[in-house]
């Protein structure tokens, strides 16, 4: 805070000016006055940083100056100053807050070091109470544990930035209640917060959805169409998935990102943007850019300022206050008011993997909720949801007496259901996701009798 606005207070006019002149040309700007009421004046007027008060002076003491401040609510730091101070004064000062005591004649080292140490306070202080306006706000982000009081001190921070965020985190981990989060505190929480699943989409059809197109562009496009970044500008694009992008969309991507400017599919007119990009993804984009899937410059453009969402597994002390909101949002959505679930209930959760995460957790709370025979859920009814008959089952998929294959199919439905879930139905993303080839994806679904939104588009045997 080498701009910090400085008050000092001393009646001998060769101090003031010397202060004044070696506070000045550290980069402080810097007021004097030579008494209590001058000094009262220039405080009615303004507030500083900091202040710098003589014991002794001509109308009053500092002390006393000192004192005024502190019963109007000023909590200005002040650092005492006295060629004569008595331990008296010294105490006085010091239970009302004087943060240090400097002895006449003043050493000038002594001084910036103490100026120095008080502005970092101060600064921090400052920090601290923005961490926790900011905070507050990201009523969606349910958790007391260290790792979400961490990511939320991390989100304020990066909220406050302009730099491209990247979120790593597996799936069902929350990412984009984290964009959601990072958008609404910061300065373009008025702007636009648009959002894109780069794996939901055909790679045929993304560039038209990021940067929109012109009537005739190709066949079906009728229109003139705005793309995402051109109705994000203002405000926040969060890039979803963005590990699955194609790579030949990277490279445009990575261009406007540069440039913050792109032409529509079929225009040739330079659309100026101003639009913060978030990104999430569950895949490992070091790996990725080692193997050629990911484009190692855009890899550094989007991870400017990295967050790491913990998986459930790695904050279990959350999972009561977790559970507890779901179960009250999935009570007053599906008409159960008188809901609510048990001690060991709660226990028999925290015993579970999730390898499904929050996502996970929220489903099988709103499934108990719905199909729990009376309004106490219990922890039978938890083991039998999680589809296991012991509570010593690590992840709830092993039953005595049910061969191995069948538990297998059980697995491989569950799988296949949640990633379609989540890549809303669509087979030819959820197949890329998985890494597995289309038609072996397509016959595995077909066998287990799982459908997707595009199961039209189903490759020929």
């Amino acid at each position: 805070m080498a701009n910090a606005h400085i008050l000092v207070v001393d009646d001998e006019v060769p101090i003031l000016t010397a202060l004044q002149k070696t506070l000045t040309l550290e980069g402080y700007s810097v007021d004097v006055a030579g008494g209590v009421k001058v000094a009262g004046e220039r405080l009615a007027r303004r507030s500083y940083d900091v202040a710098l008060f003589d014991v002794a002076l001509p109308d009053g003491d500092g002390v006393s100056l000192l004192k005024s401040l502190r019963d109007s609510g000023n909590e200005m730091p002040v650092i005492m100053m006295s060629g004569h101070a008595t331990v008296d004064a010294a105490v006085r000062a010091t239970r009302l807050g004087a943060l240090d005591f400097l002895e006449k004649p003043i050493s000038t080292d002594r001084l910036l070091l103490v100026l120095a140490n008080t502005l970092r306070m101060v600064q921090a202080e400052a920090e601290t109470r923005e961490l926790r306006k900011a905070t507050g706000r990201f009523g969606d982000l349910v958790g007391s544990s260290k790792a979400m009081q961490m990511l939320r001190e991390q989100i304020a921070r990066a909220a406050r930035a302009t730099a491209s965020v990247l979120l790593l985190g597996e799936r069902g981990t929350g990412k984009e209640l984290v964009a959601r989060a990072i958008h609404d505190a910061s300065p373009r929480a008025k702007g636009p917060l648009e959002k894109l699943n780069c794996a939901a989409v055909p790679p045929e059809l993304i560039e038209s959805e990021l940067f929109g197109h012109e009537a005739g562009a190709f066949t079906g496009a009728t229109k003139q169409r705005r793309g995402k970044f051109e109705r994000a500008t203002g405000g926040t694009l969060f890039l979803d998935e963005v590990g699955d992008m194609p790579l030949a969309m990277q490279a445009k991507l990575l261009r406007v990102l540069q440039e913050h400017e792109f032409e529509r599919v079929g225009g040739n007119e330079l659309i100026k943007i101003d639009v913060r990009v978030v990104a999430a993804t569950n895949r490992d984009l070091v790996e990725a850019c080692k193997t050629g899937a990911f484009r190692p410059d855009l890899y550094d453009r989007l991870n400017v300022v990295p967050l790491v969402i913990p998986p459930l597994r790695s904050r279990r002390d959350d999972i009561p206050e977790l559970a507890a909101h779901f179960l009250q949002l999935a009570a007053r959505t599906n008409d159960r008011p008188n809901a609510r679930i048990t001690e060991a209930a709660i226990g028999a959760l925290g015993a579970h993997s999730w390898p499904g995460n929050v996502r996970e957790l929220r489903n099988i709370i709103e499934r108990l909720v719905i199909l729990s025979p009376d309004d106490t859920i219990d922890a039978v009814d938890v083991s039998a949801c999680l589809g296991g008959g012991t509570a010593a089952s690590a992840c709830g998929l092993f039953r005595p007496g049910v061969p191995f294959r069948l538990l297998s199919e059980e697995a491989e439905r569950t799988i296949l259901q949640e990633a379609l879930a989540h890549y809303g139905g669509q087979m030819a993303a959820t197949a890329r996701a998985l890494d597995l080839e289309r038609s072996h994806f397509y016959k595995k679904c077909k066998a287990l009798g799982l459908r997707g939104a595009d199961k039209g588009d189903e490759p020929a045997d």
